[in-house]
C-alpha cells in the first residue's frame, strides 16, 4: 500500500519502504512508504489547501459524509477485519468488533453534527452577542498499534465534523487497515486533502507533527514518555494537545459481587487484545473473605483460554503485536520469578510448538501473592499478565488502587449501591465502571488524569478540543 495524501495513493518522496508482518506467523503482509519530514509537510500543504473549502461546508454536510463512510465500512466489515487481524494479531471476532466500533463512532459524530450551532447572548441596551465555534485548522493525530481502527475513528470523527482537516500517522506495525479506511472515506465523498495519512517512524513523522507550526492541534494515544516528549515539542508553537496515555487500571471485587460475572469480567478485561489495551485490568484487588474461591475460579478460566492465530476457529487470545512487546512481557515474568515478587499460577512463558514458534505468542498469566513493591504494581504491564492482590476491605482496596502515577480507568464489582458510590467517588481515574470493564462508548468523554494524560476524546465535550470560540458583539 501507499500513503494517502491529497486523496491519492502516493509513495514516500525518498522512495524508501518498510514491511508489515503478521504477528502470528512472521510472514510479510505488505510494504508501506517510509515517510519523512518532507512527506509530512506535503500532507500539511494538502490539508491547508483543503481547509478553507471544507470548513465552509455546514456541519450537517460534513456529518453526511461521515455517515456514508460508516455505511461502507459496515458493508465491508469482514474484509477489513481480516486485514486488521493479519497485521495486528487479535482474534477475528475482536477485529470485527473494532471495525464496527469505527462505524459506530463515525455515526455518533454524524449524529451530533446537526447540533453544532452558534449561541446568541442577549446583552444590555438591546444589544446582542454571539459565540461562534470555529474550527482550529490543520490538526495532527498519532495512533498506536493496539486498537488502530477504533482510535482512528476517535481522532477522525470529531476533527472532521468540527470542520478541521487532519494529518494522521498510524502505527508502523499496523498501518494497513487505516490506509484502507482513508480510501473508503474518499469513496464516501470526503474531499481530497481533508484527511491525509503518512506512514513512517514515530520519531520522525510523529515528531514533525508535534513541531510543525502549521498544525494547530495534535491528538496522541500511546506511551506516557512519548506523550510528554510530544507535549514539549508542541509547546514551541503553542498548539493544543490531547494526550491519552498509559494506565494501570485497578479492578476491585467486593465480597458481595457476582463472582461469576467478576471472573468473566476480569478475564475479558485483562486478556482481550492479548492484554494490549490502555484500559485493560492491570491490577486486581479482591476481598480476603472471598479470595480463595474467586482465585480458584479465575485460575480455571484463564487456564482454559485457547491461544493461537487470530484467524483460527475458537481462539480466545492471539499473539502480541510485535517481538519487542512479547520480549518485554517475558522479561517482566522473569523479574517476578527471580525477585520472588509473586507466585505464578499459570502461564509465565511462551507456548511451544510449530504453530507458535514464528509468532509473538505468550500464555495468559495469573500471578498471586504479589509484593507491594513489585514491578506489577509500579509499572504499566502491557500484555497478558494479571496480578491479584488480596485486601481486607474497600478502604484498603481503594488506597492500593490509587497508589499509582496513572489514572485512566478503574472498576468496582459489587451489588451494593453504597460500595459502588464510594468507588465512583474515591477512585482516582478518568472513568470508573461498575460491574463491567473496558467498554468505552463514543457518547461519553474519555481520558485520564495524572500520568494517564490530559484532555478528553469522544462525547459532546470533545468538540471543545477541536474548535476555537470567537465572541461577536452586535449593535443593531
Amino acid at each position: 500500500m501507499e500513503m494517502f495524501i491529497n486523496g491519492k495513493a502516493v509513495p514516500a518522496r525518498s522512495g524508501k519502504r518498510f514491511g508489515v508482518n503478521n504477528p502470528a506467523t512472521g510472514d510479510l503482509i505488505d510494504t508501506v512508504p517510509a515517510g519523512d519530514i518532507d512527506d509530512v509537510r506535503g500532507a500539511v500543504d494538502a490539508s491547508e489547501e483543503a481547509f478553507e473549502k471544507w470548513s465552509a461546508t455546514t456541519a450537517r454536510e460534513r456529518g453526511k459524509i461521515l455517515f456514508r463512510s460508516a455505511q461502507i465500512v459496515r458493508d465491508r466489515t469482514k474484509d477489513l477485519a481480516v486485514l486488521l487481524t493479519s497485521e495486528q494479531g487479535k482474534p477475528f471476532r475482536e477485529a470485527r468488533d473494532e471495525v464496527q466500533g469505527f462505524a459506530n463512532t463515525l455515526e455518533y459524530f454524524a449524529g451530533i453534527s446537526a447540533s453544532l450551532r452558534t449561541g446568541l447572548v442577549p446583552l444590555a441596551h438591546e444589544r446582542y452577542g454571539a459565540v461562534l465555534r470555529k474550527p482550529i485548522g490543520v490538526c495532527g493525530a498519532i495512533i498506536p498499534w493496539n486498537v488502530p481502527v477504533l482510535l482512528m475513528s476517535w481522532k477522525v470523527g470529531p476533527a472532521l465534523v468540527a470542520g478541521n482537516t487532519l494529518v494522521l500517522k498510524p502505527a508502523s506495525t499496523a498501518p494497513l487497515t487505516c490506509l484502507r479506511l482513508a480510501d473508503i472515506m474518499k469513496e464516501a465523498g470526503l474531499p481530497a486533502g481533508v484527511l491525509n495519512v503518512v506512514t513512517g517512524r514515530g520519531d520522525i513523522i510523529g515528531d514533525e507533527i508535534a513541531r510543525n507550526p502549521r498544525i494547530r492541534k495534535v491528538s496522541f494515544t500511546g506511551k506516557t514518555s512519548t506523550g510528554k516528549h510530544l507535549m514539549e515539542a508542541a509547546s514551541a508553537s503553542l498548539k493544543r494537545v490531547t494526550l491519552e496515555l498509559g494506565g494501570s487500571d485497578p479492578m476491585i471485587v467486593c465480597d458481595d459481587a457476582d463472582l461469576k460475572a467478576a471472573v468473566d469480567g476480569a478475564v475479558r478485561g485483562r486478556f482481550y487484545n492479548c492484554g494490549q489495551t490502555c484500559t485493560a485490568v492491570k491490577r486486581l484487588f479482591v476481598f480476603e473473605s472471598i479470595a480463595d474461591e474467586y482465585i480458584r475460579h479465575l485460575h480455571a478460566k484463564i487456564a482454559s483460554l485457547k491461544v493461537g492465530n487470530g484467524m483460527a476457529d475458537g481462539v480466545d487470545m492471539g499473539p502480541m503485536n510485535n517481538r519487542k512487546q512479547r520480549d518485554r512481557i517475558a522479561e517482566v515474568a522473569e523479574t517476578v520469578r527471580a525477585n520472588g515478587e509473586g507466585k505464578i499460577l499459570c502461564g509465565g512463558e511462551a507456548p511451544k510448538g510449530p504453530d507458535f514458534d514464528k509468532g509473538y505468542f505468550y500464555l495468559p498469566t495469573l500471578i498471586t501473592d504479589v509484593a507491594p513493591d513489585s514491578i506489577l504494581m509500579r509499572e504499566e504491564i502491557f500484555g497478558p499478565i494479571l496480578p491479584v492482590v488480596v485486601v481486607k476491605d474497600l478502604d484498603e482496596a481503594i488506597e492500593r488502587a490509587n497508589d499509582t502515577v496513572y489514572g485512566l480507568g478503574s472498576s468496582i464489582w459489587t451489588k451494593s449501591i453504597e460500595h459502588a458510590t464510594i468507588g465512583c467517588e474515591r477512585l482516582k481515574s478518568g472513568i470508573t465502571w461498575v460491574n463491567q470493564h473496558t467498554k468505552v462508548p463514543p457518547d461519553l468523554p474519555f481520558g485520564g488524569i495524572k500520568d494517564s494524560g490530559l484532555g478528553r476524546e469522544n462525547g459532546l465535550e470533545v468538540i471543545d478540543q477541536y474548535t476555537e470560540l470567537k465572541s461577536v458583539l452586535i449593535n443593531p
